[in-house]
């Protein structure tokens, strides 16, 4: 008898344990999903730089048939603008766009001319870059590319006339920009141009024609800003 009314017991209590679960679990605040953070806007694939640049020419050339002869250049400082597009993180191509005006002088056994003449060179150079991107805002990049230099406006000095011809140069670049923020930074670059046109001079009456070895050094700094 005992027995039976301790087993009624059990049962009783077991039963009303289970009830009072089941009805907690059904009361227990589901958690609703954590929303998700807002992703940062994608970079523009385009970005610009203003630079001033020192141009820096080789100064050396010749003049055919004339023994001892030798060529030297003006240097100068110009604005310039270059426009890079990035296809990745790491690739990008960026063409450079500026011009300058350049003195030609005669040297060693020409060195009497003085100033054969001047020249305008618009020298667009379009270089092919790879960024280097695991240094956080420093950000180095190296390049390779092509330079097409176009001379004009040219005048005559000590010469009777001078023709300097359009030429293809091969061209080589380092530098770094450093990002203050997500869009601007500042920027450090070197180019060397490997540049070395013919030209056609005529002094006194006699027409003459030679080379002209520039392949100047680019180097420039400015502000950098990614859209």
């Amino acid at each position: 008898m005992w027995t039976r009314r301790i087993s009624a017991l059990a049962a009783t209590t077991a039963f009303l344990l289970i009830g009072q679960a089941a009805g907690a679990a059904d009361v227990s605040p589901v958690a609703e999903p954590t929303p998700e953070a807002p992703m940062a806007d994608a970079l523009s694939p385009w970005q610009i730089r203003v630079r001033g640049l020192g141009v820096i020419t080789n100064d050396e050339g010749k003049v055919d048939g004339v023994s001892g002869s030798d060529l030297s250049y003006s240097d100068s400082v110009i604005p310039e603008l270059d426009i890079t597009y990035y296809f990745t993180d790491n690739i990008a191509a960026e063409l450079i766009l500026g011009t300058t005006r350049a003195n030609v002088y005669g040297e060693g056994s020409i060195d009497g001319l003085g100033k054969i003449g001047s020249t305008w060179i618009l020298p667009p150079t379009l270089t092919l870059q790879y960024h280097f991107t695991d240094f956080g805002a420093f950000k180095p990049y190296v390049g390779a590319g092509i330079n097409y230099t176009m001379f004009y406006s040219q005048d005559a000095a000590s010469a009777d006339d001078l023709d300097i011809k359009n030429s293809f140069g091969a061209a080589l670049q380092v530098g770094f920009d450093y990002m203050v923020n997500e869009h601007w930074g500042v920027n450090f670059d070197v180019k060397k141009i490997f540049l070395r046109p013919d030209f056609d001079v005529t002094v006194g009456g006699t027409e003459l024609s030679g080379s002209a070895k520039l392949d100047p050094w680019l180097i420039g700094a400015g502000v950098t800003y990614r859209f």
